[in-house]
């Protein structure tokens, strides 16, 4: 039966009541997770302002419309819609990467702005993501340059989401392990319709995964640096300067 660590920190308090070995099975990240963050995927979230659950809906069939071949994916709409309640505003998780985020975004402020849905949406995504997060016994554990605790990547993804226009940028920590065990930024985006919005839009939800990308990249994994690299617009100069495999 396998056994993970699903992000609690379970490990690590054990350790801490001296239990040596706890750290003998891995965490979820390293264990399933991590060649998704390689290439930018991970939780994208959007939030109907209106209230209306079928504003929801129409973005579920707009996300298969323009991811048609990922029938995980649009199983798990499918299944969300049907087995999920709502709780506050309706809103829609699903898990997509880099050249994906920056599509939906633009294609859900179109339906804003031609009317077909009855008021703006909020883009944000989950505190966990590929680069948004130092977190040694979570999101970063057992990175292969010993890289874990490094919390740069954090600092400078909300920099750049602040400079690429997002609406909000959060640094917080303890996410899933504990107060004082990890570090990361959050980002929300609002789809108001407007023009203005498209470019905020295609910035940030471009380059927000684009960190994980480059992290990953940064950090050897092979993944990563072939995504970089199929990336019109993703440029990294230690891979330019063939300092990197």
């Amino acid at each position: 039966i396998p056994v993970f660590d699903y992000g609690n920190n379970i490990r690590q308090m054990a350790l801490d009541e001296g239990v040596k070995n706890a750290f003998d099975f891995p965490g979820f990240v390293p264990a399933y997770i991590r060649p998704l963050f390689c290439r930018g995927v991970g939780p994208f979230r959007w939030v109907a302002l209106s209230g209306d659950p079928e504003d929801i809906y129409k973005t579920d069939q707009k996300v298969k419309e323009l991811i048609p071949d990922d029938p995980h994916l649009h199983n798990w709409l499918d299944m969300a819609r049907e087995r999920i309640q709502f709780q506050g505003l309706p809103a829609r998780i699903c898990w997509v990467g880099l050249g994906q985020r920056h599509r939906l975004g633009l294609a859900f402020n179109d339906m804003v702005r031609k009317g077909e849905l009855s008021a703006p949406l909020v883009i944000g995504r989950d505190h966990l993501d590929s680069g948004s997060v130092a977190s040694p016994n979570r999101e970063t554990e057992a990175m292969q340059d010993g890289s874990d605790a490094v919390a740069d990547w954090p600092l400078l993804n909300a920099l750049l989401n602040t400079a690429s226009g997002a609406t909000w940028v959060s640094l917080h920590h303890g996410g899933g392990v504990g107060m004082g065990y990890s570090i990361h930024a959050g980002v929300v985006i609002v789809c108001d319709g407007t023009d203005a919005a498209d470019e905020r839009i295609a910035r940030v939800l471009y380059n927000d995964p684009a960190t994980g990308v480059m992290r990953h990249a940064d950090a050897g994994y092979a993944v990563a640096i072939d995504c970089a690299r199929e990336q019109q617009n993703l440029h990294i100069p230690m891979l330019e300067q063939g300092k990197k495999p």
